[in-house]
């Protein structure tokens, strides 16, 4: 190797080797910064924690500040159309979420489920099975077969009881049986129907400024946690809804305003979310779209399956309680005719066949359950539609509510706190607070709505006396 190589190789040696070295002093300078803001950090964080115990709740706070901006995070940002509509895909958003009651799960959710997996047995029958099989004559070949079996099922058929003799090259429209091919779309549109609400709720509750769903769900979860960390999760939750209660509140002034916030607490004809009914206005519509949609499905039903399907499951009760074997149901006869019409050059060809529908075997059995499922539901959402009326819109009904959990956690006692009572009632939560509460004992347990109460309260109480003391003229001389 020449002199000038091995010069230009020793310096390259030297250059790595220094270039090593610097980058572990770098990387010393690095990790022995990294342990004085450790230590610096553990300092900074003994002194928070000192001055928590010594001002009362400081180091709470920042320990529990993710789960704060976790329950804040999609209420500030808006939950929006998209993420209401791409839940449907997890698990989790198919067991439902916490922002309704039992009744409406029942109605969405449940539903809906048995819906589906009618409509998955039904299309399995129809698509994969033989849904229709006709009686042909001797002389027809294989293809002519099926040929009529095809156009049998697409062109519908008619049903002509045995002790009578069917038309001869004619079709009877009067008794014509038009439904059995679209059972699989209608049992999706039904469950569409029951699903729409719920869409509707969900959409106009992103825009209210609150989470309901977070809420329930962090205080449904406190159940199982360390007393200390139920104590910070019921403390952000209060904190939460403090700064909801408060972005919600009318600040203007003016005889037309307060005219509006006296209605808004008798009636919902004048609602919004500066009138603090907005959540119950939204829910007691959703309500009733509830009840309307299961009732309406029993006509939607009627019309298309072409009989009186409204008097169907009285006729099925009759028929069990009086002994009768039902073997074949007129709505759903398993054997009927078919007329079709074949041209062979300038001649047409006139058949009437018998056809048998092993599909109506299931469309029978599902349509009674549905029958008997939509009067049930029916029922149940009606009723619950009148408890949460009466539970939300009369005023005495929900200062008693309140009035209970303040005597359970013993801060009702004196005048004062009675006169406080109602104000943190029409005042400061006003019914859409409240409504918040109820849904959290729907969903939880009443001891949790119990120290929620108590902790709204102690944080009422302990707010300046202008912001809640409005044309309250004995308060001053009170407190």
């Amino acid at each position: 190797m020449s002199p000038a190589m091995q010069k230009g190789r020793r310096t390259g040696h030297a250059g790595k080797s220094h270039n090593n070295r610097s980058h572990q002093a770098r990387a010393g300078n690095s990790h022995g910064n990294h342990h004085n803001h450790h230590g610096h950090h553990g300092h900074h964080h003994g002194h928070h924690r000192h001055h928590g115990q010594l001002g009362g709740g400081d180091g709470d706070e920042q320990d529990g500040l993710g789960k704060y901006e976790e329950l804040t995070g999609s209420a500030i940002q808006g939950e929006g159309l998209d993420s209401v509509l791409g839940s449907f895909a997890t698990y989790a958003r198919l067991k439902g979420r916490y922002d309704d009651d039992w009744i409406d799960r029942l109605n969405h959710l449940y539903t809906t489920i048995i819906l589906i997996i009618f409509t998955i047995v039904v299309s399995t029958k129809q698509y994969v099975g033989e849904p229709i099989h006709c009686w042909c004559p001797a002389q027809f070949e294989e293809s002519q077969v099926d040929y009529t079996n095809n156009v049998c099922w697409i062109s519908n058929t008619y049903h002509v009881p045995f002790e009578d003799m069917p038309p001869r090259h004619t079709r009877p429209y009067d008794t014509e049986i038009g439904y059995y091919q679209w059972v699989p779309m209608i049992l999706l549109f039904q469950a569409l129907l029951f699903k729409v609400p719920c869409i509707l709720w969900r959409i106009l509750t992103a825009s209210a400024g609150v989470n309901l769903d977070k809420i329930v769900t962090l205080a449904a979860e406190t159940a199982y946690v360390a007393p200390d960390e139920r104590e910070r999760t019921i403390k952000h939750i209060v904190r939460y809804m403090d700064r909801w209660i408060e972005s919600a509140r009318e600040y203007r002034s003016g005889c037309f305003i307060r005219l509006r916030q006296q209605i808004s607490k008798y009636c919902c004809l004048v609602w919004g979310k500066r009138y603090g009914n907005y959540l119950v206005t939204i829910y007691m519509f959703i309500k009733l779209l509830y009840l309307t949609n299961a009732i309406g499905q029993l006509f939607i039903l009627n019309e298309f399956l072409g009989t009186n399907y409204n008097v169907y499951g009285f006729e099925v009760m009759d028929h069990l309680a009086r002994g009768i074997d039902w073997s074949e149901s007129p709505r759903f006869p398993r054997v009927t005719h078919c007329y079709f019409e074949i041209r062979q050059m300038q001649n047409v060809h006139q058949y009437t066949v018998q056809c048998v529908l092993p599909i109506n075997l299931f469309n029978e059995k599902i349509f009674i359950f549905i029958w008997f499922w939509l009067v049930f539901v029916s029922t149940l959402s009606a009723a619950n539609f009148l408890i949460w009326v009466y539970s939300m819109i009369f005023r005495q009904h929900r200062l008693r509510y309140l009035k209970k959990f303040l005597r359970i956690n013993d801060c009702y006692k004196s005048e004062l706190d009675k006169k406080m009572a109602v104000k943190f009632a029409e005042q400061y939560l006003r019914q859409d607070g409240i409504f918040v509460l109820r849904l959290v004992g729907k969903n939880a347990n009443d001891v949790l709505v119990s120290e929620l109460i108590l902790q709204l309260w102690n944080h009422y109480r302990n707010k300046p006396l202008f912001r809640h003391a409005n044309q309250i003229s004995d308060d001053n001389s009170n407190v």
